[in-house]
């Protein structure tokens, strides 16, 4: 649902990036690119470097949300919020002891989230490109 406002609200005008939205928006689709690749490259990966990527896609998002302000930061925070859940998964297991909250994703919540990333690459590249 993001990544679709944020493309009726270039559709409608109602958000015009700037020159610097543009530049930063296609820092952080390449980044996200780098981290997530296409399904069946990442469904061949270990669980432990699905989450790795994951994770690295957040870091690319929060890197990008410090560098700007406005609308394009709105929709980087939204961006962090809906994958906030990977914050809490663990790709090994608890043996003895506590897991400080965190859980064991399936391997479909895995799949959503990465998904979720290359719409999110997708929604960057048409900011990016917006005049």
């Amino acid at each position: 649902m993001l990544a679709e406002e944020a493309e009726q609200q270039i559709q409608d005008q109602v958000w015009q990036p700037a020159l610097g939205d543009h530049a930063l928006a296609r820092e952080a689709e390449v980044g996200l690119r780098g981290a997530v690749a296409e399904r069946e490259v990442q469904e061949a990966l270990p669980q432990i470097k699905r989450l790795e990527h994951l994770r690295e896609s957040l870091a690319v998002l929060a890197v990008s949300l410090a560098r700007t302000h406005g609308r394009l930061a709105w929709f980087l925070s939204g961006a962090i919020e809906a994958l906030e859940p990977v914050l809490r998964w663990r790709a090994l297991p608890a043996d003895r002891g506590g897991t400080f909250g965190t859980v064991l994703p399936t391997p479909e919540e895995y799949t959503e989230a990465e998904d979720a990333v290359r719409r999110l690459q997708d929604a960057l590249a048409q900011i990016s490109r917006v005049s």
